[in-house]
């Protein structure tokens, strides 16, 4: 029987490649709730919006009214919350929307989805789910080399972003076992891939690059992260939201540890290859530039990702080199999406910015 998933956030990067790959790949259908903040953007999903299965509601998840009212008009039978402010640098600058969207805003929706799976009945009521996508940087950051994250990690977020989520996932959490609510929740390492936001790392390093201006890299660059490309994080939230277990937490990682000054002189190598540069320098990577780091920054995240490999049979398809690789020709070939969506950024763009406030 097809499904109608109900998916907060869904012009954002993640949830835009979700909602593409639900309606590609699927029969399901699709109601894309967003409050089209900066980083929201529908053109990023141009190529469903003609699909009689794919429904649009401008709306904020803080809204209680309006919440109610999709579920009354639309009655899902699945949630995928990923609607979040989600920019690290943002958070430290400004944490009040992140408190207000994150944490009230998951509230609202627990509420609302809580009072409407109440009512359902028999099988409706039975096969309900809420799945609530969170990120691995509320687990803090690791010291030993071979530790990794897992399921039962504690808690320990290091930023006003990380705080938030983390608070996010304890009332999920909550909400299950409070009044038995049936929900899922995984927890993912760093995306990358088409479509994401430009203040993300990885867009910075090519866009700096293709307009020959400096590529920031916080402090000395060592920081590790878990790469995890978006179409192979999108294909296991359906996994765990169709076939996880109710009350589980799943950890999503792409099995791709790697230092940013690595990721950068990886995408300046591909660049060196696809585009030369014609901004007077001889390579890329003579436009890297180390600036202060970031308060609080996290030196290294690692994914343990062998339970949803395990239980559910995940696992992630590209390597860091393809994924990143195919990245960078996305960007290339997609220069009036970048432009539109350059247009939505403010001191970011315009280099406006602290020495901290460059990086994600």
């Amino acid at each position: 029987m097809n499904k109608k998933i109900l998916i907060t956030g869904g012009a954002g990067f993640i949830g835009s490649a979700l909602i593409r790959h639900i309606i590609s790949n699927t029969e399901n259908s699709v109601i894309n709730v967003d409050k089209l903040t900066y980083a929201g953007n529908l053109d990023s999903l141009e190529s469903i919006e003609g699909s009689n299965r794919y429904f649009f509601e401008l709306s904020d998840i803080c809204e209680s009214h309006k919440i109610e009212n999709i579920f009354k008009v639309y009655q899902p039978d699945i949630v995928m919350h990923l609607a979040a402010e989600s920019h690290v640098d943002r958070s430290i600058d400004s944490p009040a929307e992140f408190i207000n969207t994150n944490i009230f805003g998951t509230y609202v929706l627990l509420e609302e989805s809580r009072k409407y799976w109440a009512d359902l009945e028999n099988d409706k009521k039975r096969n309900f789910r809420f799945h609530h996508i969170s990120t691995d940087e509320v687990f803090g950051d690791l010291e030993k080399l071979e530790d990794l994250f897992t399921e039962d990690t504690p808690y320990a977020p290091s930023s006003p972003y990380s705080a938030s989520k983390a608070s996010s996932d304890h009332l999920v959490r909550a909400w299950h076992r409070t009044y038995k609510l049936p929900i899922l929740i995984t927890n993912c390492s760093n995306n990358y891939g088409p479509y994401q936001f430009p203040e993300k790392l990885i867009p910075t390093i090519i866009l700096n690059s293709v307009k020959g201006k400096k590529i920031p890299i916080y402090g000395t660059g060592k920081q590790v992260r878990d790469w995890l490309y978006v179409d192979d994080h999108v294909r296991a939230l359906v996994h765990v939201a169709f076939n996880g277990k109710i009350g589980e937490t799943y950890n999503i990682g792409g099995h791709n540890e790697i230092q940013n000054i690595e990721v950068v002189r990886t995408i300046c190598r591909i660049l060196d290859e696809l585009l030369p540069s014609k901004n007077n320098i001889s390579k890329y990577e003579d436009l890297i530039s180390f600036v202060d780091d970031r308060p609080g920054h996290d030196a290294r995240y690692a994914i343990d990702a062998s339970k949803i490999s395990k239980d559910l049979g995940w696992t992630p398809d590209e390597s860091f080199s393809s994924g990143v690789r195919k990245t960078v020709q996305w960007y290339l070939e997609n220069t009036n999406w970048c432009n539109k969506v350059s247009k939505k950024t403010n001191s970011y763009e315009k280099g406006e910015v602290k020495s901290w406030k460059v990086l994600s």
